[in-house]
C-alpha cells in the first residue's frame, strides 16, 4: 500500500500560521485565491488515485470550517488522540479513530486499501516517523510568512528522499515530488 503526502507550504517551510490559520493560502476569505485557474497542478489526478483520506485534527477541524465538504464520497479517517466526536453534519463522511500511524496503515492493508493521502502537520510527522510515506508531494507558494507550523518536526533518524520532479507554475507555485527512501 501507498502513503502519500501532497501538501502547500510556504516558501520559508511552514503548513499554517502559529495559531492554524491558512490565510497566506487561501486569503481571509477561505476562498482558494491562489490555486491557479487554467493550470493543471495535478492535484485532481492524485485525489483519483487515493483509496482513503487521513486527516489529523487540527486539519479536520479547518475543513469543517468550511461548512462545505470538499472531498465528495471519499473515505475519510479523523486521526485523533483528543476528538470524541465528529460533527454530526459529517458523521455520514468520516471515521474517527484513536490509534497509532502503524496501527491504521495494517488495518487499512489488511482491508485491501491501495493508496493512503496523509494530512495534517502533526499526522504526517506521525506516519513519517514510524517508516509509513512512500511519496512526498510539496506545492511551495512564493510567500514567506516568518513564523508558523513547520511541516517537518523533529526525526529520530534522517529520511532519505530521491528527487522525482519539480515543476514550476506562471503563479509562482512550485510542486516538487519526491520518494521517501526507506
Amino acid at each position: 500500500m501507498k502513503a502519500s503526502i501532497y501538501i502547500a507550504m510556504t516558501l520559508d517551510g511552514y503548513i499554517a500560521r502559529k495559531n492554524g490559520d491558512l490565510d497566506w493560502l487561501l486569503g481571509s476569505n477561505k476562498k482558494a485565491e491562489n490555486v491557479p485557474e487554467n493550470e493543471d497542478i495535478d492535484f485532481n489526478a492524485f485525489m483519483d488515485s487515493v483509496d482513503v483520506l487521513v486527516l489529523g485534527r487540527n486539519t479536520y477541524e479547518f475543513v469543517v470550517s468550511y461548512g462545505e465538504w470538499p472531498y465528495g464520497n471519499m473515505s475519510v479517517i479523523v486521526l485523533s488522540s483528543t476528538l470524541t466526536a465528529i460533527s454530526d453534519v459529517f458523521s455520514n463522511k468520516i471515521q474517527l479513530r484513536n490509534c497509532s500511524p502503524v496501527e491504521l496503515y495494517d488495518e487499512l492493508k489488511d482491508s485491501g486499501k491501495k493508496h493512503l493521502y496523509i494530512d495534517g502537520g502533526k499526522t504526517i510527522q506521525g506516519f513519517l516517523e514510524a517508516g509509513l510515506i512512500n511519496e512526498i508531494i510539496i506545492t511551495k507558494l512564493p510567500i514567506l510568512i516568518g513564523s508558523g507550523i513547520p511541516l517537518f518536526g523533529q526525526l529520530s533518524k534522517d529520511v532519505k528522499l530521491r528527487h522525482l520532479e519539480t515543476v514550476s507554475f506562471k503563479n509562482g507555485f512550485v510542486r516538487s515530488k519526491y520518494e521517501v527512501l526507506m
